[in-house]
């Protein structure tokens, strides 16, 4: 990224949704581990269903994994930049996404732990328009900046080299 040296990590939507299980939870634990090591900041593009179920409390052990190691990166004082693509839900967003020290998102994305329909489901009233849209939660400050794709890397570029990440 123009001489910036970052771990960059890539949550693959195309594969069973993105769901967080075992094996993506120990990568994404591995990535802050490596990241720490090498006291290099981590940019990690996200876009999640939720977690694994199928691997029942296996996938959602995977949830408190990677929250400790984003702890133990933490000690090493690094950026982490967390960029929310469409669909970034479920035990994703509750765990490792949301710990970003800079949450970027793509326009248009849907964020959040559960969907609106079963929010609207369980507290019986309708939602405000846009609700768990990218832009609506950075109105409400969940995420620092809505930025186009075709703008990503120049925007995590300055944001690095204004955090001294030359």
């Amino acid at each position: 990224m123009d001489g910036v040296e970052v771990f960059f990590g890539l949550f693959e939507f195309q594969f069973v949704g993105g769901s967080m299980g075992s094996v993506v939870g120990e990568k994404v634990t591995r990535l802050f581990e490596k990241a720490a090591e090498e006291e290099k900041p981590v940019v990690m593009v996200v876009a999640s269903g939720g977690a694994r179920m199928q691997e029942g409390v296996i996938s959602l052990f995977q949830m408190a994994k990677t929250v400790a190691a984003v702890s133990y990166f933490r000690g090493k004082k690094k950026p982490y930049i967390a960029v929310f693509t469409h669909p970034t839900m479920g035990g994703v967003t509750a765990s490792f996404a949301s710990l970003a020290d800079i949450i970027l998102a793509e326009p248009g994305a849907l964020i959040g732990f559960t969907g609106p329909r079963v929010i609207e489901q369980t507290i019986r009233h309708r939602l405000p328009a846009g609700f768990q849209t990218a832009e609506f939660l950075e109105e409400r400050g969940m995420v620092d900046r809505v930025v186009r794709r075709l703008e990503l890397k120049d925007e995590i570029v300055k944001i690095l080299r204004l955090l001294g990440e030359e």
